[in-house]
């Protein structure tokens, strides 16, 4: 496990955009955050309680504006989903689609993801991780601002549990050598499935906004689900 500290982190895989915040995203973020939201804490939290209830938790990193979210979180009732986002327009509009579809198994954290895993999420907690299209800050003086880096792996290793797999996908070709790389050298996840597609066949997920943005580019994608490998621990 990495020692570095949310305090001692001075590189982000995030830069906070100020965002305009629509009247009905900003009474979302005011009257549902209280049903939905999650505010955060540096202490653990025992997920169940945040659901009242007992199911695997499946987590989503920057979910964006939350539609495919709540699609995956009303397709599966069965299970609990927790988002993270920083933006908050993003969430505001997540907590509409939310109230719209009449879900309860969706709980939103409104926080910098890294900082959530090390304080808030309990080690062995979580069965599922996704990071769909994160920033891929494709010039290479920024390419130490990728989130998927061997710390990241550390961290979110020790939060899955022992059968929990993470999925990610990205539309940037760059990105996908990076991350290919980034797991042949790692022993604590294996590669169960990788694609690359034109869209047509995303990896156990709805097809997201930034995915058709990539697509219009001409981009391909790529979807990866990757196995917690055991005896790491």
């Amino acid at each position: 496990m990495s020692s570095e500290s949310p305090e001692r982190r001075t590189i982000r895989s995030f830069v906070r955009r100020s965002g305009r915040l629509t009247p009905s995203q900003q009474r979302a973020l005011t009257e549902l955050w209280p049903e939905y939201g999650v505010d955060y804490e540096a202490q653990t939290r025992k997920l169940d309680s945040l659901f009242e209830r007992s199911a695997p938790v499946v987590l989503e990193i920057g979910f964006g504006n939350g539609e495919t979210l709540v699609q995956q979180a009303a397709a599966n009732p069965g299970l609990n989903f927790l988002g993270i986002e920083v933006h908050e327009p993003g969430v505001g509009h997540c907590l509409l689609k939310a109230r719209d579809a009449g879900i309860s198994n969706l709980r939103l954290i409104m926080h910098d993801a890294i900082e959530v895993l090390t304080r808030q999420i309990p080690p062995l907690s979580l069965q599922r991780v996704n990071i769909y299209f994160p920033d891929p800050w494709p010039k290479k003086r920024h390419h130490k601002r990728r989130m998927l880096q061997p710390a990241f792996l550390e961290l979110v290793y020790s939060r899955l549990l022992p059968d929990g797999a993470l999925h990610i996908a990205t539309d940037w070709a760059n990105y996908a050598e990076h991350i290919d790389e980034l797991f042949a050298a790692s022993t604590l996840f294996a590669c169960d499935e990788r694609r690359e597609h034109g869209g047509e066949a995303p990896m156990d997920r709805p097809q997201t906004k930034f995915e058709r943005r990539g697509l219009r580019k001409g981009h391909r994608i790529y979807d990866w689900r990757f196995a917690k490998s055991p005896n790491n621990d």
